[in-house]
């Protein structure tokens, strides 16, 4: 998005005081301070201007005509409970301060008050804030994160992903990340971040595909409360919880089109309205895009916008599918296994996982084509940790397709040549297989259409009919 470092962008204010004098001054010097102000010159004004906005902060005098500060602060802190609340007074008492704080004001300045006073305290709001929005990443992360991303292999191909990585990383250009499902785009995406300048903040992911349309929008950009049916809450949007990170779209490709001019606007402007407002925020945010779909075919079939897929792809890195470097398969299922808790344990004392692992396990595991990429791998070495009790894991251990495969194997050995029929309909059966019984699934692996698919079904019917016969 942003071709900046991070920086900081200022607190969005609402400043409400019934004296012109002060509404002239804050006017001028709360922009100068770096911050984006609305100044009201009384309380039923401010409210009018908090139902259609979000703000940071409200500073409010306590007296004044037609609502109170007590009044303003209370309205505020339903529609935004997140929005901090400061109150200026004349009335240099201990009641009055007791007063604002009880009725939720983070802090109270006595008038006359000094400029600088109000700079200090506005610095303590933001260092609040940035607090507040470091803990809301953290806890849209602390489930997924498993130490720092790293990426398994020592094939040619995966060098050149560290490569492109490494020459990225410290830039603020936006990436696209292409490959397969299961290749593990998003540790792609983890490695850009931890080797980035913005390494210290927030990274976001997000699933396009698995956002419901209909909330897609307040999922991404925020929504003010009331702002449609089911908005009981005003809700920070993802964009501002990575704002100064990193916030990676995953399966781009899966955006509606209604979205993807949403999204385009914000690349651009680097600014995100929530939903139900009428000003916009701006965010600084590095945008990562990963896909498995063909965007340039999506964009010819009009389902992806072109100008889009231009600004996304300033920078591309292909992730290879497994089976384009089988030779990582034994390092990645060593690593996957020394990650699973039983076989940590049994490593103290142990030379290695290599004891873990044997060699025929290894060999029927490099045999395979991989459809579901190093996911499919993960789920084949969990499948072989419950198997294989305390002992290593060997070829009887990982699923019956890999023992089915081999067996056939053997007995295409003793017959001599198979047919091409023959090797069709042994790939056919092993998409089958893969796909447990899903004969789409199985169609679109094989790269045929499902009708295709059921003919040679049909043929090959025929053709055991006749050889019993």
């Amino acid at each position: 998005m942003a071709t900046k470092p991070p920086k900081d962008q200022g607190l969005a204010l609402l400043f409400a005081d019934d004296e012109r004098s002060l509404q002239e001054l804050m006017k001028l010097e709360l922009p100068r301070l770096g911050h984006r102000a609305t100044i009201c010159p009384d309380g039923l004004t401010a409210v009018a201007a908090l139902e259609k906005n979000t703000y940071d902060c409200i500073i409010v005098d306590l007296d004044m005509p037609g609502l109170d500060g007590i009044g303003v602060i209370a309205k505020a802190k339903e529609l935004s409970p997140e929005t901090e609340a400061v109150v200026l007074t004349g009335k240099s008492s201990m009641e009055t301060a007791v007063a604002a704080l009880r009725h939720g004001a983070f802090d109270y300045l006595t008038k006359p008050c000094k400029l600088i006073e109000i700079e200090a305290l506005l610095k303590r709001v933001t260092e609040k804030r940035q607090l507040q929005q470091k803990f809301r990443a953290l806890q849209h992360q602390v489930h997924r994160l498993q130490g720092s991303p790293r990426l398994i292999g020592s094939s040619l191909v995966m060098e050149k992903v560290r490569m492109l990585i490494s020459r990225v990383a410290p830039t603020q250009s936006t990436v696209l990340i292409l490959g397969e499902t299961g290749t593990g785009k998003e540790l792609v995406a983890r490695s850009l971040h931890e080797q980035s300048t913005r390494a210290e903040m927030p990274f976001v992911a997000i699933n396009c595909g698995a956002l419901p349309e209909t909330l897609i929008e307040s999922e991404l950009f925020g929504h003010r409360k009331g702002a449609f049916t089911g908005a009981d809450d005003h809700r920070v949007g993802l964009f501002e919880v990575a704002s100064g990170g990193t916030i990676f779209l995953d399966e781009i490709g899966e955006l509606p089109k209604a979205m993807q001019a949403k999204l385009l606007r914000v690349l651009e402007s680097g600014e995100i309205r929530r939903v139900g407002e009428n000003k916009s925020t701006t965010v600084d945010v590095r945008v990562i895009c990963a896909t498995h779909r063909d965007l340039p075919a999506m964009v010819a079939a009009e389902e992806f916008r072109e100008d889009l897929m231009y600004r996304i792809n300033t920078f591309e890195i292909y992730l290879p599918a497994l089976r384009e470097r089988i030779e990582d398969v034994p390092c990645l299922a060593r690593h996957l296994l020394a990650r699973h808790p039983r076989f940590t344990r049994k490593l103290n004392g142990s030379s290695g996982m290599r004891d873990q692992i044997s060699e025929d396990a290894i060999g029927a595991l490099c045999g395979h084509v991989w459809p579901g990429n190093v996911r499919e791998l993960a789920n084949v070495i969990e499948h072989a940790t419950i198997l294989c009790d305390e002992g290593p894991i060997r070829g009887e251990h990982l699923p019956q397709r890999f023992n089915a495969r081999q067996l056939v194997g053997a007995a295409r050995r003793k017959r001599g040549p198979m047919t091409l029929r023959e090797l069709e309909a042994e790939a056919i059966q092993e998409a089958l297989e893969r796909c447990d019984g899903s004969k789409p699934k199985a169609a679109e692996q094989l790269g045929v259409s499902l009708k295709t698919l059921y003919n040679r079904l049909n043929q090959a019917q025929v053709s055991n009919l006749e050889r019993s016969a």
